[in-house]
């Protein structure tokens, strides 16, 4: 709309066009953040993961859950290891007695990705 002439007839048209661009553009931008995001998120878990036989790091995933035109939601989850992502996130007792040590790599990753999802979605609304 910049630099457009618009008569006071017409104004709510074009006002009303121009917010429903800028609303799709945004949308698409959050929506590319947020895969852009999950994506981050999932990769520094794999590399950060414990390493034994190198499943538990693979076995990471991120996938879309739910999207529609305005939105997008992406769940980072670990797919056939599930069941260790606790147990090596914060330690765990041990059969013969004591504890294994916590070995935090979703946390991190988690907050690093939060960072990332602000910064892109800051940059995608500037424009």
């Amino acid at each position: 709309m910049a630099g457009k002439s618009v008569g006071i007839d017409s104004f709510a048209t074009v006002l009303e066009q121009s917010l429903s661009d800028y609303g799709i553009s945004t949308a698409a931008n959050v929506k590319a953040a947020v895969t852009k995001a999950g994506e981050a998120v999932k990769d520094q878990i794999q590399s950060t993961a414990p390493r034994d036989t190198g499943r538990y790091a693979k076995s990471w995933s991120a996938d879309t859950v739910k999207e529609t035109a305005s939105s997008k939601a992406v769940v980072v989850h670990s797919k056939k290891q599930y069941r260790l992502t606790h147990l090596l996130e914060f330690g765990h007792a041990k059969r013969g007695g004591g504890r294994t040590k916590a070995q935090p790599h979703i946390a991190p990753a988690e907050k690093a990705g939060f960072e990332l999802l602000l910064s892109e979605v800051e940059k995608g609304v500037k424009g």
